[in-house]
């Protein structure tokens, strides 16, 4: 079993949306950066743990945890030219985009701020929080993962 890191702007879909959707699972799709999509893609695998980052809002952190549940598939709306992930060069025959579906497991009680991820020594080598690092998928170490639900209970630390 193996970690991530999914990060999604709170205004374009958050927990809360995740938590709304049927069956509290969705397909994470639109992910446009070739590193990503080759996690997405060769990387990821039905079972694994995702920690769902909220970026680009007033509380920057994690906000939950989910599990995938369906490995690796090519993304469809970058062949739909209405979608904003429309990407000519990628066809049914030759997709270039893929994505993966995720299902809730645990809305936290609070968003861990990213500034106390970055307080954490236990998460310095940590992706997300390495300078110039925008990714929106990134591996986490299994201490990392652990290290980080013990952050929940712990405002402040």
């Amino acid at each position: 079993m193996n970690y991530w890191l999914f990060k999604s702007e709170e205004s374009v879909f958050s927990i809360g949306d995740l938590a709304r959707a049927p069956g509290k699972t969705t397909c994470w799709e639109g992910v446009r950066n070739y590193q990503a999509r080759n996690f997405l893609r060769d990387d990821v695998k039905k079972g694994d743990g995702v920690f769902f980052y909220h970026s680009n809002c007033d509380v920057i952190g994690i906000a939950g945890t989910a599990a995938v549940v369906k490995e690796g598939y090519p993304d469809h709306y970058a062949w739909d030219g209405s979608s904003k992930y429309f990407d000519a060069r990628s066809t049914p025959e030759k997709p270039v985009w893929f994505m993966v579906d995720i299902k809730l497991r645990k809305k936290l009680r609070r968003v861990i701020p990213l500034a106390e991820l970055r307080e954490n020594p236990a998460l310095k080598d940590m992706k997300i929080l390495q300078k110039g690092c925008r990714l929106s998928v990134t591996p986490v170490a299994k201490s990392e993962w652990e290290a980080i639900l013990r952050m929940e209970n712990k405002p402040g630390a």
